[in-house]
């Protein structure tokens, strides 16, 4: 893919780089610096990490949610506020957007650069489980691509390889486990913050952690897989694997698996979503399967974890229950993190908001108007279950 602007290269826009994904995607380009270019920087907050970044890489234009001490007009054109966002990503000069910022404020931006016939290198969740039916429809009309970047996501493009997806019979996306995968429930009810976060196999941050350990991450992942790859949630199923080797599996109608493996490391299906179909050197571990010995895999217990379960059940009804699932889960992963809520309450606050949840079809207003709300009735449900404690 070469640039239509500057001197040839790759024109990148990072949302969200001071993440990790945003700090990895920029550690891939430094690998590769005769190849890309990075146009757009964006950040909530103008941080000593992102003024570096910004020193560093000079963009075109760089986007902070809100106005910080340090930014200076000779830095270039600086949009404050949520037309930032929307600036990067559709900036001229910008071929590629890397979604890597958390939340619902990244939905707009996405579609605003598709519109633009922007490819779209996608880790924000929230995305396609909120939009996905606005999201994948555009790019459709479109014909521009989303790359997965999300490494599971990432396993079941690689293992596709343009098979048409009449040929699939199903898909298996993997799952750690997390930190509690042999826990009994009833030590789950004593879990710490500390022991959440504490995750066996990925360095992630704080959220991402805690979902993971309640295997929400992977029922999120579940309603994503429906969009990107156009499959029903009866094809999608869940392996936990402790090695976290195995990124996912492609299970064909012939009967044959192809599987997506490699050591943990995000930048690898970073650096692919950039330079596909291309694969370029990365200096990175390489896997040993002798050093690994051994491969496991189980079944999910969705009895110990349900966030699983009501993940599916929210993608099956569709309509804005996707975005009530991610709002309420992430007002009530706070309250946890916070010492609000236990661990085993967080798929209870989130299934009692669905319950009462009465959905709409999906616009970009009725996602605001459903992630509001489900806030709200997060709220309501911690403080329910606090005073019951």
């Amino acid at each position: 893919m070469a640039s239509q602007h500057g001197d040839g290269r790759v024109g990148v826009a990072v949302l969200g780089s001071t993440g990790s994904i945003g700090r990895q995607t920029l550690s891939v380009i430094d690998e590769h610096l005769d190849r890309f270019r990075v146009v757009a920087l964006a950040a909530r907050v103008a941080s000593e990490r992102f003024l570096g970044q910004v020193s560093r890489y000079d963009p075109e234009i760089i986007s902070v949610s809100e106005w910080t001490p340090g930014l200076r007009d000779d830095m270039g054109p600086v949009v404050v506020g949520g037309d930032g966002l929307i600036a990067a990503s559709t900036h001229p000069s910008v071929d590629i957007v890397v979604v890597a910022s958390s939340g619902h404020v990244a939905i707009v931006p996405t579609i605003r650069a598709l519109e633009m016939g922007k490819t779209i290198a996608l880790a924000n969740k929230e995305t396609l489980v909120c939009a996905g039916e606005i999201i994948t429809s555009l790019a459709a009309v479109r014909g521009t691509q989303i790359r997965p970047i999300d490494s599971e996501h990432s396993a079941i493009w690689q293992a596709l390889d343009n098979s048409p997806i009449e040929q699939v019979n199903r898909i298996i996306l993997t799952a750690s486990g997390g930190p509690f995968r042999t826990v009994q429930a009833t030590t789950l009810a004593q879990v710490t913050a500390a022991e959440a976060l504490a995750h066996p196999t990925w360095s992630m941050g704080d959220k991402i952690t805690v979902d993971s350990a309640t295997l929400m991450n992977k029922g999120l992942e579940i309603i994503e897989a429906h969009w990107l790859f156009g499959l029903s949630y009866d094809q999608i199923n869940v392996l936990v694997h402790p090695e976290s080797v195995v990124h996912s599996l492609v299970e064909f109608v012939d009967g044959g698996l192809i599987a997506q493996l490699g050591l943990p490391d995000m930048r690898m299906p970073i650096q692919y979503a950039l330079t596909y179909p291309d694969r370029l050197k990365l200096s990175t571990h390489r896997l040993e399967l002798a050093e690994v010995g051994a491969l496991h895999f189980e079944r999910p217990d969705t009895e110990r974890f349900p966030g699983l379960r009501l993940a599916r059940e929210a993608g099956i009804a569709g309509r804005t229950y996707p975005t009530v699932l991610s709002a309420a889960d992430d007002e009530a992963v706070m309250a946890f993190l916070a010492g609000d809520l236990r661990f085993v309450d967080i798929p209870a606050a989130i299934e009692v908001v669905l319950e009462k949840h009465q959905p709409t079809d999906v616009t970009v207003d009725s996602i605001w108007e459903a992630d509001l709300w489900a806030r709200i009735a997060a709220r309501e449900a911690v403080t329910a279950m606090r005073s019951r404690r």
